[in-house]
């Protein structure tokens, strides 16, 4: 038995909670929501899916986001909720060997997006903020600091936590990460309209960073397009996109508008990957979309 889940700050959590409910004997297996969407990952037969798309060989299934939801007969729980972690948390009420609230609250914020501009600019300063932004999906390099992580959630209190050398040493790179991330935005990134659009195609390799630190830099988007090479497939373009947490009032459902090129997301973020030739006709399609329906 395994936990199949994303690496992200909400499917991190929810590795942390299943774990302590629940002896799982084959570790954690951590996987990006496209090559789940797209029946690239092998699951085994009981196997628990967090935060993911739904396959038929999982014995227990937990996901919030739109383009995930299934109809069939599944045990586990799915709801249109702030994150997984809390539907996990939910499910689990009352059996945990201790408190878990105030990491899935800030699992439900974080998730969600519910930041202000003071955490977006200077995510050092709090917590759980800073400890989020050290974890950064697609790079599978990482999968011991995410696998370190959950055994620190699972025993320690934050402060503990926090005081890990590891943990330290990442925080202070997102710290110093956070202005280099920006100078960055500021050159990659055009505005069409409303909407924010970084290409960092052109780069050896494409940047982490602080996903909302965009609408911090161009207060007047209501949307951000990301484009990226992916970092193993290089035929590959990974789109993402999200609405501004500052600026809101883009219409639009992006996990539906990903969902028509092969990708997912929730109302107000997504992404898919699509084949480097046919990129630059999907990503005209989707600022189309954007833009025409923005107005």
């Amino acid at each position: 038995m395994r936990i199949v889940t994303r690496p992200d700050f909400d499917g991190l959590v929810c590795a942390v909670l299943l774990k302590d409910v629940i002896s799982i004997d084959g570790g954690i297996l951590w996987v990006e929501p496209n090559d789940m969407q797209q029946r690239k990952v092998s699951v085994l037969p009981g196997d628990i899916i967090a935060n993911l798309a739904y396959h038929p060989n999982c014995s227990l299934w937990f996901d919030h986001h739109l383009s995930n939801r299934f109809d069939g007969t599944y045990k586990g729980l799915f709801e249109i909720a702030p994150s997984a972690a809390g539907l996990v948390y939910h499910y689990y009420r009352g059996r945990f060997s201790r408190d878990f609230q105030e990491m899935v609250a800030q699992a439900d914020r974080i998730d969600s997006a519910q930041l202000s501009l003071d955490e977006v600019l200077h995510p050092e300063r709090y917590t759980y903020v800073c400890l989020s932004m050290t974890i950064f999906g697609g790079d599978g390099d990482d999968e011991f600091y995410w696998n370190h992580l959950v055994g620190l959630l699972g025993k320690r209190d934050i402060d503990a936590v926090m005081a890990d050398e590891l943990t330290a040493e990442r925080c202070d790179w997102v710290k110093r990460e956070n202005n280099h991330y920006k100078a960055l935005l500021k050159f990659y990134t055009r505005m069409l309209g409303d909407v924010a659009v970084t290409d960092f195609r052109s780069l050896a390799a494409a940047p982490n960073g602080n996903r909302f630190l965009v609408f911090s830099i161009f207060p007047d988007s209501r949307v951000q397009v990301k484009i990226r090479y992916h970092k193993e497939e290089l035929d590959k373009v990974i789109i993402s996109v999200g609405h501004s947490i500052f600026n809101r009032g883009c219409p639009i459902n992006i996990g539906q508008l990903m969902g028509l090129y092969g990708g997912g997301g929730h109302f107000g973020a997504g992404s898919c990957s699509v084949s480097s030739h046919e990129a630059q006709r999907c990503i005209d399609e989707i600022i189309f979309a954007l833009g025409v329906n923005n107005k």
